[in-house]
């Protein structure tokens, strides 16, 4: 009774499908025929070619898995991914290229840089080709002994150390009640994060900005260097007045 329904159900949808989508059903119902008729012993067994013939017919209809009988979709799925990785494979293969650097070379690079350890690989490069040996000095540098260095100090461990001497500055916009836009600008110190410096305006430029910067600080208490952000409003006015009062943005 369902084979019946299922039957009724694809003739009345036949008409809705486009020809090479037919073809391409009755391509995959006739070989899963084939595949069974030559079953030995109860059991079938499926060839490369048979692989092969369902991979192409998924990637170019992938819509097939739904008259897959003989296998299950997550099977042809597999597959395609599977010849998918190997034509990749194949496809990112050496193919010649420069010749690799023999063993003794690279012993005597390793020996080179661990002898002289103020030589770079320029200065190695250089002394192999005046013995002889052709060799790229980005094979100099890939073979070269690794020295450890000692780790450059963090954002937090900066802060730490420089803190009392570190301001920051920032200018954000606050509504008012009349939906009006004011632009707060604050300075605070990174040590104990005090505010220095508070201001509002409604039509902020560079030069007041540049003039916060001046009432904020005295010629004795200005920080060394102060935080800022990327804004287009801390150019060339706001920097050379940073420059005369020795503070590094």
């Amino acid at each position: 009774m369902i084979g019946l329904l299922l039957f009724v159900l694809a003739v009345l949808t036949s008409p809705f499908r486009s020809k090479l989508w037919l073809e391409a059903e009755n391509a995959v119902l006739r070989h899963q025929l084939i595949v069974l008729r030559r079953r030995l012993h109860g059991r079938f067994r499926l060839t490369n070619h048979d692989r092969l013939f369902f991979i192409l017919l998924y990637r170019w209809f992938p819509a097939i898995l739904e008259v897959l009988t003989i296998i299950r979709p997550e099977t042809l799925v597999r597959w395609h991914r599977a010849g998918f990785r190997g034509y990749w494979r194949w496809k990112s293969r050496r193919r010649g290229g420069r010749p690799p650097v023999e063993r003794e070379l690279r012993a005597l690079i390793r020996r080179m840089s661990i002898e002289n350890p103020l030589w770079g690989a320029p200065r190695i490069h250089g002394e192999l080709l005046k013995l002889g040996f052709e060799v790229a000095q980005s094979s100099v540098a890939k073979y070269m002994v690794r020295r450890r260095v000692p780790p450059s100090q963090g954002w937090r461990t900066f802060l730490r150390n420089h803190a009392p001497d570190v301001a920051a500055m920032d200018l954000f916009v606050v509504p008012t009640i009349s939906f009006d836009l004011l632009y707060a600008f604050v300075i605070i110190r990174i040590d104990r994060r005090d505010l220095v410096w508070i201001n509002v305006t409604a039509h902020p430029t560079a030069e007041w900005v540049a003039r916060q910067i001046t009432e904020a600080f005295r010629w004795n208490e200005a920080p060394r260097y102060i935080i800022r952000d990327r804004d287009y409003i801390y150019g060339a006015v706001v920097t050379r007045r940073l420059a005369r009062i020795e503070i590094s943005p």
